[in-house]
């Protein structure tokens, strides 16, 4: 296979070849592309080093599939190019999430829908996967009627300029570039991403639309809010979920216990739950502080962890490669 990175020296790009490595990924041919000033720069990548090229010349290339995460702007402007000598794209931007015609993956919940003849996959939203994946088989289970979601996200989902703001800030370094309108050091900053006319951020529009889609049910009621903390582990959210049918806890759990992908971390009295400190570096989305909500009827609470930049971007890309490669899309 002849395999192409887009985007390669970002914080995802590095984390996918990292895991491309751990997977013993069947690679014929790899190349690498970035930003023009990294190109003529070199990346290791099992035991080699690998020359950063611009995206023309990795087009040229003609790779089988190529793994973009470069952001909207490059992905509109190349993926339909790169489908169209046959390649098969993988897009961690938001550019196709939403795009009626593009799919929507993660490949736990919905990688059956995929086929040969896609083309352009959409990769979700970080903060997306990792409740999708405890949302999904507690759907089959007792039909979800709302989700109240407030997440607590890294600062590495803003990308390499805002993991300086922040390790600036801790130095106490006054110099350097901010990324976001107020320190996020000792701070926390109830905006991620743009706000849009209704007065929600990107982010949690991107939630809210995400989780229908990808869960195949537009009666589902999703709202979020989405703040930005001064972590770098990975990404929390405190959620509550109303059912149509009155849930038991026990149940729950085991739900959660048997899911692939996931690992129940819920025993609060001994001081066991999820958090960045544990999810970081690991592919599995962690879930704990399971409660019947005490007022509100057929409803729970939890709390979901998960390393955004593995579970939440680069280990489902490649775990969608893998399944192409397993079902001999590619």
């Amino acid at each position: 296979m002849i395999l192409g990175i887009v985007g390669a020296t970002g914080l995802v790009g590095r984390i996918i070849l990292k895991i491309l490595e751990e997977k013993k990924f069947p690679i014929k041919k790899l190349y690498i592309s970035a930003s023009d000033r990294s190109v003529g720069k070199k990346l290791l990548f099992n035991n080699k080093n690998h020359t950063i090229i611009k995206i023309h010349d990795l087009f040229l290339k003609k790779p089988n599939l190529v793994l973009f995460s470069a952001g909207s702007a490059i992905s509109k402007k190349w993926a339909l190019k790169f489908s169209n000598i046959g390649s098969i794209i993988i897009d961690n931007s938001s550019a196709w999430r939403m795009d009626h015609d593009k799919k929507l993956i993660v490949p736990e919940i919905n990688a059956h829908l995929l086929n040969k003849n896609d083309r352009i996959i959409a990769n979700p939203n970080c903060s997306t996967i990792q409740l999708v994946m405890v949302l999904f088989p507690l759907h089959i289970k007792y039909n979800i009627k709302r989700v109240i979601i407030s997440t607590y996200q890294s600062v590495t989902g803003t990308g390499r300029k805002a993991l300086d703001q922040l390790e600036n800030e801790k130095k106490g370094n006054l110099n350097y570039k901010k990324v976001y309108p107020y320190p996020i050091y000792n701070n926390v900053l109830p905006h991620c991403d743009e706000f849009s006319e209704n007065g929600y951020t990107i982010e949690e529009i991107k939630l809210m639309q995400e989780t229908k889609k990808i869960m195949n049910d537009k009666k589902i009621s999703v709202t979020a809010t989405s703040v930005r903390v001064p972590v770098t582990g990975g990404h929390s959210e405190s959620v509550n979920i109303t059912f149509k049918d009155n849930p038991n806890i026990n149940v729950i759990r085991k739900i959660l216990f048997e899911s692939e992908g996931i690992i129940l971390f819920d025993d609060p009295y001994r001081n066991i739950y999820p958090m960045p400190l544990y999810a970081q570096g690991k592919d599995e989305v962690f879930v704990g502080r399971i409660r019947k909500d005490l007022h509100f009827p057929n409803s729970i609470n939890l709390w979901i962890v998960s390393d955004n930049l593995r579970k939440g971007a680069a280990t489902n890309a490649v775990q969608i490669a893998e399944y192409l490669i397993s079902k001999n899309y590619i």
